[in-house]
């Protein structure tokens, strides 16, 4: 009897477990490339994704008033660090959605091995590689940051309109660094420039003296790097100009970092140039940029825009979905569908009670317009930068 007694107590406790939400909480994974190639980016990003969750809580938290939880992980910006990053928010923090990673091999390997077949959404604001449009995902991989199809073809055309017929190219050996040289490359030639030599390298040498040698053989007087400054592209930099194998130098935005700036001073970096995404003069726009002035964020850091509007879209997609994971693709979709009453950044409450009220909403990014195509890309935007003091300001937009 007392056995039986026991196996009862225990079957009861464990239907009552069963009846009663696990948690009142909704887990979230904010994945980002804390150490790795774009680690200077990270911590402005980090702040932007909980600021964003910090706005769901303030007002009313997600759901039946649940809370938001942001569970910070580090991709490392590389796929293996990544992959096993997506794993473990997957399995151990059972995450219903993942903000990030930043970068595009980070986010190629954590989606194939993690994510999608876990049916987990992932929205990126950061990874660029054109590869990641044709990735087949079951319509789970979405990114708020446009496609570096679009950004090297800009680039080459700018760099023409501004008089450079000749470069040199050097671009890191990863899905980030081959697509966005692809694309520059056919557009340069088909324009009518001249690309002397176009050479990848790998990450992580200590001296790339013999590859700028063999690329400044060419006699271009411009080096197109497609790296990361704080890694690789801050030591070819630094050889390149102490050698003078180049008078000018241009990256994107993965060259767009503080490193170069703290380790070479701005004066030496007067003929150094940058293109980078510019979220588009809005509303949204503003009202995000006060909003996170406030909060202590750099509105001028990378990627900080299109990293809140990843997480709070997210936010709304589960709120949308009513928590229900296998929804989220269409739910996230609804709610920036160019349809319904406009939500600007920041206006969760005013979201939440429309989504309960059955009403469609359309919300309305601080990067700029988030109506995801077909193949979960976005329109967008990007400007050419110089060095200015301690900082980057823009010189033109890109077209």
């Amino acid at each position: 009897m007392k056995l039986k007694s026991l196996g009862l107590a225990a079957w009861l406790l464990g239907t009552c477990a069963l009846a009663t939400p696990a948690l009142a909480q909704v887990n979230i994974g904010l994945l980002a490339g804390i150490t790795g190639g774009a680690a200077a980016m990270a911590p402005e990003i980090i702040k932007s994704y909980e600021f964003a969750v910090k706005q769901v809580n303030d007002q009313g938290g997600i759901l039946n008033g649940q809370k938001l939880v942001g569970n910070v992980a580090d991709s490392g910006c590389k796929p293996q660090v990544a992959a096993d990053a997506a794993t473990k928010l997957v399995n151990v923090s059972r995450v219903i959605g993942i903000a990030g990673p930043m970068c595009s091999g980070a986010l190629l390997a954590a989606a194939n091995s993690a994510t999608i077949p876990a049916g987990v959404l992932l929205i990126s604001p950061a990874a660029t590689s054109p590869e990641i449009t044709t990735l087949k995902d079951n319509d789970l991989v979405f990114r708020t940051v446009p496609s570096d199809e679009y950004q090297g073809q800009a680039l080459a055309r700018t760099l023409l309109s501004r008089g450079t017929q000749t470069v040199a190219v050097s671009f890191i050996n990863n899905d980030y660094g081959k697509g966005i040289a692809a694309a520059f490359k056919k557009e340069f030639e088909a324009k009518g420039g001249k690309i002397t030599a176009f050479a990848g390298h790998e990450e992580s040498k200590s001296s790339y003296r013999s590859d700028l040698a063999e690329l400044a053989k060419g006699g271009a007087d411009t080096l197109v790097l497609l790296d990361y400054g704080d890694t690789s592209g801050l030591t070819i930099l630094r050889e390149a100009i102490e050698n003078g194998f180049f008078k000018n130098f241009v990256g994107a935005e993965g060259m767009k970092t503080s490193a170069p700036i703290k380790a070479f001073g701005a004066e030496n970096l007067s003929t150094f140039i940058a293109s980078a995404p510019i979220p588009a003069k809005s509303q949204a726009l503003d009202i995000f940029n006060a909003a996170f002035s406030k909060a202590g964020g750099d509105v001028n850091g990378s990627y900080v825009a299109p990293s809140f509007d990843a997480v709070f879209l997210l936010a709304l997609a589960i709120e949308k979905a009513g928590g229900d994971k296998t929804k989220l693709p269409q739910s996230l979709r609804a709610v920036t569908s160019g349809k319904g009453e406009p939500i600007m950044p920041g206006e969760w409450k005013k979201a939440k009670e429309l989504i309960a009220a059955g009403k469609e909403i359309d919300y309305k990014g601080a990067s700029g317009s988030v109506n995801f195509d077909e193949r979960g890309d976005v329109p967008g935007s990007y400007g050419l930068f110089k060095v200015s003091g301690s900082d980057y300001e823009v010189i033109t937009e890109m077209k």
